[in-house]
C-alpha cells in the first residue's frame, strides 16, 4: 500500500542537516591470538590470552565449528572468507566483531592457507589482536574495514557480491531488491530503500526496502523533489549526502526507533546520468560515515546504476522482440489466411464455372432444338422454350449471387429498410418454392405467431425475399425426405436501428430433416465461397454463397443469423431476426 511520507520520515526536513564528520582508523594492539581451522571452520588449535577473562575454555572449542562461544557476529560471512582463502592460497587481512559469550570483541586479523607439500591447502592459520576502537565500530561493514593497501579489500569483496547477485538477475524489481538487501545487512543500518529516478516526474517513489522488524514500511512511499533539498543535491552531484537530525536538547534522539536520526542518500546513475536513489536511514543510533563506507556506497551506486540500465534497455529489447515476434505471427497467420483464401476461391471458381456451364447448356440445347424445328408441335415448342427460360432465369440467380457477394465485400451495398407485411413474405416464399418441393415429394408447413393484427417487420423486401429462398432453397435441396417448417416469434425488446427506435424483433425459423451439418464443420457454413464438403457441392450442386450472403444481409437490416445442427443426418435449423415495425396484438392461448 502506497503511504505518504510525513515530518519524521521526509527527506526535506528541516530538522536534517548535512554532515561532513568522518572517524579515524584505528592502530591494533600486539598480536595475542591463534586459530588453526579447518575448510568447514572447525577449530583444531586455538590460543587466546584473554581468553580466561572471558570464561572462554579453549578445550571446549577445539573439534567444533564456530559456536556462540567464540564465533564471529557474521558466520557465513567468515566462512565465506575462509573457503576463497583456501582456493585461492592468498592471505587475507581483515576486522572481525567476535562473539565472547554475552561481549563483544574486534579483532585486527590475519588469515593464512596453510600449504602441504603436494601444493594443496586444507587448513588455515588465523592471527590476529584485539582492536580498541569497538565502541566506534557498529556495523559489520566497519568492523571488518581493510587497510587501504589491500587489494582484496572487504568493501571490494561486498559490492562484488552485492552486483554480482543482482547481475545475475534481468529482472528490475530483483534487482532493487537484492541491492537494498545486500546494502542494508552490509551496513547494519536501521532502513535501507531504493527508488527509480525519471527525470520527467517530479516525485520518486520507494519500489524495494530493507527494514529492520521495528522499522514501519516504507515501500510504496513518495518522496517529493522539488521540496526536498537533500534529493535535488543527491541527484545533481551524484556522490553521498550525510544528513543529521537536529532535535531540541528534550527530545531523546533514541526515543523513536523510526525517527531517523542519521541518512545517507546517494543516486544510481549511468554515463552521468542518475536513474534512482537509495535512502538509508540510521534510527538507533546517531551516526558517524567513515570515509571508506561513503566510497564503499559511492562505488555501489554506479555499480548498480550500471545494472540497472542494462535491465532496462534489455527489457526494451525483450519487450521489442516481442512484438517483432507477434507481427511475424500476425504476418505469418495472415499468409495462412491469404493462402486459404485464394485456395477457396480457386476452388469456388471451378464449381461457379460449373454451375454457370449448367444452365447455359440448358439454354443452348432447348433453343437449339427450336431452331432446328425438333418440336413436333407448338405445344412441345412452347415446354422448349419454357426450359430454356427457367435455365436462364437460374443463370441469373447465380450471376446476381457473384455480383451481390463482390458488392458485400467491397462495401458498396445499400440496403434502404420500410415496413414490409411477413405473412404477404411467406406467401410470395411459397409461391416460388412449391414446385421444388413437389418435385422432391416433401412437406411444406409456415407456422405464424396467434396475433390480432399483421405482423409488419421493418427492412428491404427484395433483400428479405433473397435471404427466404436462399434458405428454403438450400433446406429442399438437401432434405431427400420428411420437410421444411418455417416459423416465426415476436419477441418484445426495444431495439434502435439505423436511428429507428423499434418495440422488438421477429424471429424467423428455416427447419429441415435433411442430411444435417457435423459439428466440426458448421463454423464454415458462413464464409464466402467456402463450402462444407466439395464432394457434397459436386452432388447438390451451388457455389457456396447462400449462406454468407444471407448472413451479410441480415446484420445490414439490423438482425442476426444461426444456425444449428445436432450432426449428420439430423436435419438442421437456420434462423434469423428481422426488426419489428410494429408491435402486434398477442391473442393469449386458452
Amino acid at each position: 500500500m502506497v503511504t505518504s511520507v510525513d515530518l519524521s520520515t521526509s527527506l526535506s526536513d528541516s530538522s536534517y542537516s548535512i554532515d561532513s564528520s568522518a572517524s579515524d582508523s584505528a592502530a591494533p594492539r600486539v598480536a595475542e591470538l591463534m586459530m588453526i581451522q579447518d575448510a568447514a571452520g572447525v577449530l583444531i588449535a586455538f590460543d587466546w590470552q584473554r581468553a580466561a577473562d572471558f570464561q572462554i575454555q579453549p578445550e571446549h572449542l577445539l573439534g567444533r565449528s564456530i559456536q556462540a562461544a567464540f564465533a564471529p557476529v557474521s558466520r557465513s560471512t567468515y566462512l565465506d572468507r575462509l573457503k576463497r582463502v583456501l582456493a585461492s592460497q592468498t592471505p587475507e587481512q581483515f576486522r572481525c566483531l567476535f562473539e565472547c559469550g554475552d561481549r563483544t570483541v574486534l579483532f585486527d586479523l590475519v588469515m593464512s592457507p596453510v600449504i602441504l607439500p603436494n601444493g594443496t591447502a586444507a587448513l588455515v592459520a588465523v592471527t590476529g589482536e584485539q582492536a580498541n576502537e569497538l565502541d566506534e565500530m557498529r556495523s559489520p561493514l566497519q568492523a571488518v574495514e581493510l587497510s587501504r593497501g589491500n587489494s582484496l579489500d572487504r568493501y571490494q569483496q561486498l559490492l562484488t557480491q552485492i552486483v554480482w547477485n543482482a547481475r545475475q538477475n534481468l529482472d528490475l524489481s530483483t534487482i532493487w531488491q537484492v541491492t537494498v538487501d545486500g546494502l542494508g545487512m552490509a551496513l547494519d543500518v536501521s532502513r535501507c530503500v531504493i527508488c527509480p529516478y525519471d527525470p520527467k516526474r517530479s516525485s520518486i517513489k520507494s519500489v524495494a526496502e530493507f527494514r529492520q522488524d521495528c522499522m514501519t514500511s516504507l515501500k510504496g512511499a513518495t518522496f517529493d523533489i522539488q521540496s526536498d533539498p537533500l534529493l535535488q543535491k543527491a541527484l545533481t552531484t551524484l556522490n553521498p549526502i550525510r544528513a543529521v537530525r537536529q532535535a531540541p536538547e528534550e527530545i531523546e534522539l533514541n526515543s523513536s526507533l523510526d525517527v531517523p536520526q542519521t541518512r545517507l542518500l546517494v543516486a544510481t546513475h549511468y554515463q552521468d546520468q542518475p536513474n534512482g536513489v537509495i535512502i538509508l536511514d540510521q534510527c538507533d543510533r546517531d551516526r558517524v560515515w567513515t570515509q571508506a563506507e561513503l566510497d564503499f556506497v559511492q562505488e555501489l551506486a554506479d555499480q548498480v546504476g550500471t545494472s540497472i540500465a542494462h535491465a532496462a534497455l534489455l527489457i526494451e529489447l525483450q519487450r521489442a522482440n516481442d512484438n517483432l515476434m507477434l507481427k511475424h505471427r500476425e504476418l505469418d497467420e495472415a499468409r495462412h489466411q491469404a493462402e486459404e483464401a485464394s485456395r477457396l476461391k480457386s476452388e469456388f471458381l471451378a464449381n461457379t464455372s460449373h454451375e454457370l456451364r449448367t444452365p447455359l447448356n440448358g439454354m443452348i440445347g432447348f433453343l437449339k432444338l427450336v431452331l432446328d424445328g425438333m418440336a413436333e408441335d407448338p405445344q412441345e415448342q412452347r415446354e422448349f422454350i419454357e426450359e430454356a427460360h427457367r435455365s436462364a432465369m437460374h443463370l441469373l440467380d447465380i450471376i446476381n449471387d457473384v455480383l451481390d457477394i463482390a458488392k458485400i465485400e467491397a462495401g458498396k451495398m445499400q440496403i434502404e429498410c420500410s415496413p414490409v407485411s411477413l405473412q404477404e413474405l411467406l406467401d410470395q416464399v411459397e409461391t416460388m418454392t412449391r414446385t421444388q418441393i413437389r418435385q422432391k415429394n416433401l412437406s411444406f408447413e409456415v407456422q405464424m405467431p396467434q396475433t390480432h393484427d399483421e405482423i409488419v417487420v421493418y427492412g428491404n423486401y427484395q433483400r428479405l425475399l433473397q435471404v427466404l429462398l436462399n434458405l428454403m432453397g438450400n433446406a429442399i435441396k438437401f432434405t431427400n425426405e420428411g420437410g421444411v417448417t418455417v416459423s416465426a416469434e415476436v419477441i418484445k425488446k426495444r431495439i434502435v436501428v439505423q436511428d429507428e427506435e423499434l418495440p422488438g424483433l421477429v424471429k424467423i425459423r428455416v427447419a429441415d430433416t435433411g442430411i444435417g451439418v457435423s459439428l466440426d464443420k458448421q463454423d464454415k457454413l458462413f464464409q464466402s465461397f467456402s463450402q462444407v464438403d466439395g464432394s457434397l457441392t459436386r452432388q447438390y450442386g451451388g457455389t457456396g454463397l447462400g449462406l454468407a450472403i444471407s448472413q451479410k444481409l441480415v446484420e445490414a437490416m439490423g438482425g442476426v443469423v444461426n444456425f444449428y445442427s445436432m450432426g449428420e443426418g439430423l436435419g438442421s435449423t437456420v434462423t434469423f431476426t428481422v426488426p419489428l415495425y410494429q408491435e402486434p396484438v398477442m391473442i393469449a392461448a386458452d
